[in-house]
């Protein structure tokens, strides 16, 4: 006769343990849920054999089969940048002004060009190309050195008063408040503000188009629409580098602040910055 206990509810077997008068009962795991967790206790062992598995002090196990899938994306990664050498070398000798008449060059320096975008330019120009305050928006086509392709290419290789290449857009816009009176700089304010907008006393305007033509057509022209050959911003547009309200067109003419841009063609090469500039005149504010 069985020394078996038997649950009266359940009518199974217990195993014998007891805990504060609970009895486990005897339930076996399913058959084939045995055998499917020794099957992979066995597949282990061999994947373990097989393949790199085990960390070490210096390393791993390189496994029977001596297989990487770190080697494999590394030679994948090589034929990738083979394929796009030769592309790249096209783009290299090809003149900037010619690579958007190449459909298959246009794409892959678009494509390059976003990329190296995303990696040099946006902590200032911003992710979207939109700009901030003292970093201009690459959208708009509103342009101070020019928005030609060949124009951005220069501006891109050289950069913008950075003291460093000899060829870099350089100017620079007096500092008026050590030449003009304080009335005169609210009234060449609220003149430029005028041109764009309502200034805070119409009053002042036509005497500040005076302090205009008298101080800043030389580089902002008769029409205050800017010069691109001295980076003059257009002043009639109401679009801003700085702010654009009265008091901060006050604020910049008497004492002017004065972008820096790296000449970005010594740090990453004639190819990326040529499709630094495809990719910038394809952003719809390209002339």
């Amino acid at each position: 006769m069985s020394d078996k206990h038997v649950d009266e509810v359940s009518g199974v077997e217990t195993t014998g343990h007891v805990w504060d008068g609970i009895r486990e009962l005897n339930n076996p795991l399913p058959r084939w849920w045995l055998w499917t967790f020794y099957a992979t206790i066995v597949w282990a062992i061999g994947y373990v054999v097989l393949y790199p598995a085990i960390p070490l002090v210096s390393g791993n196990t390189k496994g029977m089969l001596g297989y990487s899938s770190r080697g494999d994306v590394a030679q994948e990664l090589s034929a990738a940048k083979a394929a796009q050498g030769v592309l790249v070398e096209q783009i290299a000798q090809t003149p900037i002004s010619e690579i958007e008449a190449n459909p298959e060059l246009l794409q892959f320096a678009i494509a390059g060009g976003s990329a190296a975008f995303k990696v040099n330019c946006v902590q200032c120009h911003g992710s979207g190309a939109q700009g901030f305050e003292g970093y201009p928006n690459l959208n708009d086509d509103d342009w101070l050195w020019g928005g030609s392709i060949d124009e951005i290419y220069t501006t891109i290789t050289h950069g913008i008063r950075n003291g460093q290449d000899d060829d870099a857009r350089f100017s620079e816009m007096p500092a008026f408040g050590d030449m003009l009176e304080p009335g005169q700089i609210r009234e060449v304010a609220a003149y430029v503000a005028s041109l764009s907008g309502t200034p805070s006393d119409e009053a002042l305007v036509e005497p500040g188009k005076v302090v205009f033509e008298e101080n800043c057509v030389a580089c902002h022209g008769d029409n205050a629409q800017g010069d691109k050959e001295f980076g003059a911003p257009n002043l009639a547009d109401a679009i801003w580098l700085y702010n654009g309200t009265e008091a901060g067109i006050a604020s910049q003419a008497r004492n002017p602040k004065h972008g820096v841009m790296p000449a970005w063609g010594s740090r990453l090469g004639d190819a990326t910055v040529k499709q630094l500039a495809v990719f910038v005149h394809s952003l719809g504010g390209g002339q």
